[in-house]
């Protein structure tokens, strides 16, 4: 009988996926074998640090066997999924981890996410568990882990870091070591999952609506780590702060925590990439890369010139992706961090493309990179799909080993981004120039990238329709110099009524979505502009938004 997730997944065709193992892209090996190989080489080598936490490779191995073998004998089994909403710590890793070991399939959620979104992410992927912290801040992650197993039938356990309640299980007890770990280790070895088989579910960015899943396989994860890695020149020596939210492909597999663990560096946890705490971390361990979206970026930059000091002596590369980087900003961090820059662009459905580490200047500052891996494919094609001559720009498609043939259950959503002969249209608009390297212009989808973090427009339309007194609604990206965009809602209210800002974030709120989704602007127009066609012209309120702001800056300088 087929993995009941397999039966939800889009496979490569069997010549293809023959191909990839040839080629030795595909190397048939689950993904907890590539960290038993470094803990047998270097069993006493530091694998994980987490404040004052810090696990050896031999206890990694022990502890993620140990966690693989409690969670089968807890009652789930290969092939269940689990919502994973767990911060930057050791326990994420050591649970991810097991996962991988027990061929159960974790579903990587932000700790950002909330009822409204884990509740349609469970139902989606038939989660059997939801794994939370106890608290994060005033949040109390419990209540929201109860809520969602109180909407979705399928869920049957809540594993708690730190306290546990009535009801929920300690996770922490279940990632202990264990007694004898040659034990579990041949008896997990002897039921490995399968390499094809899903090994984790990653999110989109969610375009059209609640984010899809991403099913990414043993064999096509472990070669896209592989692929970065390579790229990112990673070694035993490398100390790898994840200061990202760990869920995200990027911090995660690009190369990332498992990239750090697969080369036999140290991964360092940190919940948060705020620069004085960054800056203190690196310094103390000695960190060697690190990776950052462009505004994390922008403050480390600010922070250091604020401060000075040489608290980021050690940081040799600094991964910046997850929007586009101001060629301004790029050309600061050598000088001002140290560090070689590093510009990454890519997708959580497959393609990275990174700058070369001795690329010249003028490509490190004004380009995305190029792929990682010789047999990624990519096209650049205008409106009707025809393929358009270096320097023009266009939509990108893409292709290879790494970049699965469409989403988890999503028949509908596959049709619209991946063609029948499986290119992958991410809704990109890239420029390809004569040297490969890609420069990313913005996308063709409805979408705000806030500091990385994607939001579909038509969630959030959706939610302000349900206030009575709106009767259009539409949220654009507006410009803002720190995330890249913010959220800009533009609305027209009944006549006779009157429509806040707060009353538009509070129901919002009240529905349960993530806090980084709540609009930022609100304008009331008489009447919003459209296409010839009658929909709502975003083109034009983008335009108005950002002329609006320009307005702004120019009063606010003759003050």
């Amino acid at each position: 009988m087929p993995l009941h997730t397999l039966e939800g997944t889009v496979p490569w065709p069997a010549d293809l996926a023959d191909g990839f193992r040839e080629k030795g892209y595909w190397e048939d090996r689950a993904l907890g074998a590539y960290v038993l190989d470094v803990a047998d080489r270097l069993p006493h080598k530091t694998a994980v640090v987490d404040g004052e936490v810090r696990l050896s490779y031999a206890d990694l191995a022990n502890r993620m066997d140990a966690a693989a073998e409690r969670l089968l004998a807890l009652g789930l089994r290969p092939d269940d999924r689990v919502m994973v909403q767990l911060p930057n710590t050791w326990q994420f890793v050591v649970f991810t981890l097991a996962c991988f070991r027990a061929g159960v399939v974790p579903v990587m959620a932000l700790t950002a996410h909330r009822r409204h979104e884990l509740t349609f992410l469970a139902e989606l992927s038939e989660s059997r568990a939801v794994v939370v912290p106890d608290l994060i801040k005033d949040f109390d992650h419990r209540k929201l882990a109860r809520d969602v197993r109180d909407a979705v039938e399928t869920v049957d356990y809540i594993l708690v870091s730190g306290k546990a309640e009535e009801g929920t299980t300690a996770l922490d007890p279940l990632l202990a070591p264990g007694g004898d770990a040659a034990a579990a280790r041949k008896r997990l070895d002897g039921t490995a999952p399968a390499p094809d088989s899903p090994a984790c579910f990653l999110l989109s960015g969610g375009t059209t609506g609640l984010p899809k899943l991403i099913t990414r396989t043993h064999n096509d994860y472990a070669y896209n780590i592989r692929a970065c890695s390579k790229i990112s020149a990673l070694t035993e020596d490398t100390v790898y702060l994840g200061a990202l939210p760990a869920s995200h492909n990027f911090p995660l597999a690009c190369p990332g925590i498992l990239g750090a663990l697969f080369a036999g560096g140290t991964a360092v946890m940190l919940p948060s990439p705020e620069p004085k705490r960054a800056f203190a971390t690196m310094e103390r361990e000695g960190v060697t890369v690190a990776t950052a979206v462009p505004a994390v970026a922008q403050r480390w930059v600010e922070h250091q010139q604020k401060h000075g000091g040489n608290q980021t002596a050690s940081l040799q590369i600094l991964q910046v992706g997850g929007s586009r980087l101001a060629d301004e900003i790029a050309r600061k961090i050598k000088p001002v961090l140290g560090a070689t820059l590093q510009q990454v662009f890519g997708m959580a459905e497959g393609l990275i493309n990174m700058t070369r580490l001795d690329d010249p200047e003028e490509i490190i500052c004004t380009t995305q990179g190029r792929p990682v891996s010789d047999a990624d494919e990519i096209r650049v094609v205008d409106e009707l799909g025809e393929d358009l001559p270096d320097g023009q720009p266009g939509a990108i498609l893409t292709r290879g080993p790494y970049t699965p043939r469409g989403y988890y259950r999503a028949p509908e959503a596959n049709t619209k981004a991946f063609t029948d002969d499986g290119w992958y249209a991410s809704g990109d608009i890239v420029i390809r120039r004569a040297d490969g390297n890609l420069v990313v212009h913005g996308r063709d989808k409805d979408m705000i990238n806030r500091g990385g973090e994607k939001i579909s427009a038509e969630e959030i339309e959706s939610l302000v329709y349900r206030l009575d007194n709106v009767t259009m609604a539409a949220a654009v990206a507006m410009p803002d110099p720190m995330l890249g965009e913010r959220l800009c809602l533009y609305i027209t209210a009944k006549p006779g009524t009157t429509v806040t800002l707060d009353q538009i974030r509070e129901s919002i709120q009240s529905a349960g979505v993530a806090a980084f989704k709540i609009p930022e602007r609100l304008v009331i127009l008489d009447e919003l502009p459209t296409t010839k066609v009658g929909k709502i012209n975003k083109k034009e309120l983008r335009a108005d938004i950002s002329a609006r702001l320009e307005d702004e800056a120019r009063a606010g300088q003759r003050l």
